[in-house]
């Protein structure tokens, strides 16, 4: 299994066996996304490339909590995240 896909099957466990991971919801996960940016703009700021590897992985980790708890409600995937984010990419760059 590749990493990615590893990552997704954890956050899907994590999602059905954990009592605070499965109690979260957008709304209730918003302030940790903004300080998980605080702390990647603190480790930039440092210089510190293993910090800022470990501040870019729990930056990810909120995109993929919200994208599996919009999975969840039938909205959308975090298949469904990339590819929107290539199409904008090369709109952006043609």
């Amino acid at each position: 299994m590749q990493p990615f896909e590893e990552l997704l099957k954890i956050m899907e466990e994590l999602r059905a066996k954990c009592p605070w991971d499965k109690s979260q919801t957008h709304e209730s996960l918003k302030k940790y996304l903004i300080e998980e940016a605080y702390e990647l703009l603190d480790a930039i700021d440092s210089k510190d490339d293993k910090k800022l590897k470990e501040e870019l992985g729990d930056l990810l980790l909120q995109v993929v909590f919200h994208s599996q708890i919009a999975k969840e409600r039938g909205a959308f995937d975090i298949w469904d995240v990339i590819r929107e984010l290539n199409k904008k990419l090369i709109e952006r760059h043609p």
